[in-house]
């Protein structure tokens, strides 16, 4: 059998809501049919944000505590919400997925790394998907700033994947001059990364605590072990199938 192709797929807030208040299950949806698409070629793990938008939805937290704890007490309570909606809507594409839940201090200790890679090595060998989201109530390192880009490049080195890519709301990394021009050209592949970095515009994301500066934090990540990294725009359709036939604009760090 030929080697299945690992595919890190992160995914934020902004995507998942496709920049509105609520949970976008066509989002979803649009990720499960591609990865059933996919599933005979690659092999893919989920990085997900989304537990703090879903709880929005729903509940409003009274608290005299600071901002940072009620963002996770709202991923405690939303977190099992978002996992049901994958669960739901990935069953329907007859995909299997699990949740693991991982902070950084997983990242520092040998024997937390090695049972990441061998839990998550036997759930793609059994065909499940996993999706991972940062333990919440227990760090806050991605709450206040990161939306979960850090994370996801950690996860990508630690499970030598083939490719990371990383949903935005973009096509990939502008110019600096044509994004000020307002006539944004995306910046197709990267052969200077030191170079990338003076393109980058400084800005967080609407929903979630990210913006490019994170995603350009993660990719150095990614590249110091020698991953290619994409960056795509996670709220058009088709986005993975779509980058992968280069029908489309993105950035590619090779």
């Amino acid at each position: 059998m030929q080697k299945k192709k690992r595919i890190l797929l992160k995914v934020g807030s902004n995507t998942l809501t496709k920049e509105t208040d609520n949970i976008s299950r066509g989002k979803i949806e649009d990720i499960a049919n591609q990865i059933a698409k996919l599933k005979d070629s690659c092999e893919f793990v989920i990085v997900s944000s989304g537990a703090i938008a879903v709880a929005k939805q729903f509940v409003k937290l009274e608290s005299k505590q600071s901002e940072v704890f009620v963002k996770q007490a709202l991923a405690s309570i939303g977190q099992p919400h978002l996992m049901r909606i994958y669960q739901e809507i990935f069953r329907e594409y007859g995909l299997l997925s699990s949740q693991c839940l991982l902070s950084y201090s997983d990242f520092k200790k040998s024997e937390s790394k090695t049972n990441i890679v061998n839990t998550i090595n036997v759930l793609a060998h059994n065909n499940y998907i996993p999706i991972i989201n940062e333990n919440d109530t227990v760090a806050t390192d991605e709450i206040q700033f990161g939306d979960n880009d850090k994370l996801a490049a950690l996860t990508a080195v630690l499970l030598e994947v083939d490719l990371l890519i990383i949903a935005t709301n973009t096509h990939g990394i502008y110019t600096k001059e044509s994004f000020q021009d307002k006539h944004p050209q995306t910046i197709l592949e990267v052969g200077d990364f030191d170079a990338l970095k003076n393109e980058v515009v400084r800005s967080r994301s609407s929903h979630g605590s990210g913006g490019m500066k994170s995603k350009i934090e993660a990719v150095s990540l990614s590249r110091n072990a020698k991953i290619e990294t994409w960056i795509v725009n996670g709220l058009e359709d088709n986005f993975i199938t779509n980058a992968l036939e280069n029908k489309v604009p993105f950035t590619k760090i090779k």
